[in-house]
């Protein structure tokens, strides 16, 4: 996958990410500007439409798109971009959403090296078990 198409990708998606919980924060809005901008793709056409928000994305394209990203055997490199960028996203708000952090959990599962030690690691746990709580309670 070219450059571009792996950063549009990335870009879909955090645009799903911000769907996840239903609605796209005003702080997601402008982190998703900040990195569309960034990478020069404000004039994309597909860009732009999901940038409209005229059609909600559902979690399974999010998640399909997240697989697609990683795809069967995941970079270290890719795999923390993309950890990085959905954090920034979803802690953008100050508001971790349950379907967020399914999220989180969901990308905890796809990490190539599975290396329990590392800081995203540690956090991502934590966030997996703030999650089972809630959905628990």
């Amino acid at each position: 996958m070219s450059k571009e198409n792996k950063t549009k990708l990335l870009i879909k998606i955090l645009v799903g990410a911000a769907w996840i919980d239903g609605v796209i924060q005003a702080e997601e809005r402008e982190y998703l500007k900040k990195v569309v901008t960034e990478n020069h793709l404000e004039n994309d056409p597909e860009i732009k439409s999901l940038l409209s928000e005229i059609k909600p994305i559902n979690a399974q394209e999010c998640y399909q798109w997240l697989e697609d990203y990683l795809g069967s055997s995941p970079k270290t490199e890719d795999y923390q971009k993309l950890l990085e960028a959905i954090s920034a996203l979803v802690y953008s708000d100050g508001d971790i959403d349950i379907q967020e952090a399914k999220l989180l959990s969901r990308l905890q599962d796809l990490e190539p090296n599975g290396d329990n030690k590392s800081i995203p690691k540690q956090i991502l746990q934590s966030i997996k078990k703030i999650y089972q709580k809630a959905i628990a309670t």
